[in-house]
């Protein structure tokens, strides 16, 4: 396949903005990219952190984010993509095409050449290099030289290069210890002698050094540009104004996005002052974001910066930006079929996202069931806009020891002390194999909590179990108050559910059990015992 590759040299160093210093580009301790003034000073790729920084003591070192890569260079593959619909992008500072139609279309490879590169440059600001040959591989190494390989002449061009060019560095060191210094002394050899001495890793390398096509592009259509930027040419320190704005920049990344059907579900908006101040914040929906949404965000984010106190900027507003942190395929929404529930839900949600705006993305969430066997653990607080599916998902799963349905309607952050008492007037207790000393039959509220079993009698009972047992210590009644003491006599009781839990760390191993009681006014509740003592931890509606 005839093969166009575009290559922007130091293309990490270009994305962190330091192409014209002397710079390097870190993965781990060895430097992976240098800039064309380190080089110049001894600095290359390969070398450890000390030894780049013996060459040049004055080395800006940064590390390595290939996201960044990524994103600084989706413009140039977009470029690039305007003469053809069929683009991969190799990695961050490199992308091929299938050169064939393209140069039809545009009167030849030189012509092509030419344009790709004008297209280039205006909207990266580097000079690239770009090479044209019979492969995928050989094009990789004609953008070094910025070459155009002629059509048929690629075998006779590799042939003339070092043995290095081939990579697989284990092989190449062979080759040249026996002797082969050329791509062309190794592809002299007969394909045959090749695979019986050095394997399928050597017939590999011994065909792309013939120009044979062992690889293929991975051709697919351009990722849009995830980020629209709007830089205004007179502070503003409206909000609305700057709305305004922002709401071309909204219209603009959603249909960069609609093209590929995706749509965006985590946005970055961001903004800056005419003083240097700076804001950025994340925003995430459980839906995509519309670009209406997206306007509101901004709007959201603004006025809650500019009411911010100390915080507030003390300029206008110069720069806004909106970036798509994730894209998911858009699959559409399901209005409602007189609209009235889907318009409810939309202006709940404005509401609900302007408050997190205003005081903070933690400031609004809701309850979301997750995994757990108390009560208190099976509620967390989830911010709005976050997925719950994934949080709600363990709830469904088994916890041995855990209460079962229906859940309690108030669970108390601190459970209040009682104590229960079983047929033999003592204080009742769940021993090492998890069962009653006793049979429970009576309930002493304490202090507040003797006040929250009052209720109408008329509740649903949501336990079972053997609750008719006499009462020696309160009679028949349903209760008696002993100064701010409360005795209830236990009418149904189910239980227990021990619970033992982290049993490998003496530190923070607990024991518990609990028991589902209802109580001769009528109320029901949830009992826990743990080393010993009594505490109410939720009670059911």
């Amino acid at each position: 396949m005839r093969t166009l590759v575009v290559w922007c040299p130091d293309w990490p160093l270009v994305a962190a903005g330091l192409e014209g210093a002397s710079a390097a580009v870190l993965r781990g301790n060895k430097v992976v990219a240098c800039s064309a003034l380190a080089r110049s000073e001894g600095v290359r790729p390969r070398q450890r952190r000390r030894e780049a920084e013996s060459y040049c003591p004055s080395l800006v070192l940064v590390r390595e984010d290939p996201v960044r890569d990524v994103r600084a260079f989706e413009p140039v593959v977009a470029a690039v993509g305007e003469f053809t619909p069929l683009v991969e992008l190799t990695r961050p500072g490199v992308c091929s095409l299938p050169v064939r139609g393209p140069a039809r279309y545009f009167g030849g490879e030189a012509a092509l050449v030419s344009k790709i590169r004008k297209a280039v440059d205006q909207v990266s600001g580097v000079t690239c290099r770009i090479g044209i040959a019979d492969t995928p591989f050989a094009a990789r190494l004609a953008a070094r030289n910025d070459l155009v390989v002629p059509c048929g002449t690629t075998e006779a061009w590799l042939a003339q290069l070092p043995i290095e060019v081939l990579g697989s560095p284990d092989l190449v060191d062979l080759l040249r210890r026996l002797g082969l210094e050329r791509v062309g002394d190794f592809t002299a050899l007969d394909e045959g002698v090749v695979g019986a001495r050095f394997g399928s890793v050597g017939v590999d390398v011994y065909r792309k050094g013939r120009g044979c096509a062992v690889e293929a592009l991975q051709l697919d259509d351009p990722l849009p540009d995830l980020s629209v930027s709007r830089e205004l040419e007179d502070p503003v320190d409206q909000v609305e104004t700057v709305a305004f704005i922002a709401a071309a920049a909204a219209e603009e990344l959603a249909g960069r996005l609609a093209p590929h059907g995706l749509a965006c579900t985590r946005l970055l908006v961001e903004a800056s002052s005419d003083h240097g101040e700076a804001l950025s914040r994340w925003w995430r929906a459980d839906r995509p974001f519309t670009p209406r949404a997206m306007v509101d965000r901004v709007r959201w984010q603004l006025e809650g910066w500019m009411t911010a106190g100390v915080d507030a900027p003390t300029a206008g507003i110069t720069l806004i930006r909106l970036t798509a942190g994730e894209v998911v395929p858009e699959e559409g929404r399901q209005l409602g079929i007189f609209g009235e529930p889907a318009e409810v839900r939309e202006r709940v949600e404005r509401h609900a996202a302007r408050i997190q705006g205003l005081l903070g993305h933690d400031a609004v969430g809701t309850a979301v069931l997750v995994g757990g066997r108390g009560p208190a653990e099976q509620v967390r607080f989830v911010p709005f806009g976050e997925p719950r599916d994934e949080q709600s998902a363990a709830h469904h799963q088994p916890w041995p020891g855990r209460l079962p349905s229906p859940a309690p309607s108030l669970v108390f952050v601190h459970p209040e002390p009682v104590s229960v008492l079983g047929v033999d007037g003592r204080e009742l207790g769940v021993d090492g194999r998890g069962q009653c000393t006793s049979v429970p039959v009576e309930v002493v509220m304490m202090g507040s909590a003797s006040g929250s079993g009052s209720g109408s009698g008329s509740a649903p009972n949501p336990v079972s179990g053997s609750g008719s047992a006499p009462n020696p210590v309160s009679g028949s009644g349903q209760g008696r108050a002993d100064g701010r003491l409360r005795h209830l006599r236990v009418v149904a009781w189910a239980g227990p559910w021990p619970a033992e839990e982290r049993w490998w760390d003496v530190q923070a191993s607990r024991r518990r059990a609990r028991f589902q009681v209802e109580l001769a006014d009528g109320s029901a509740h949830v009992l826990v015992i743990e080393r010993g003592r009594w505490a109410l931890e939720a009670t059911y509606d």
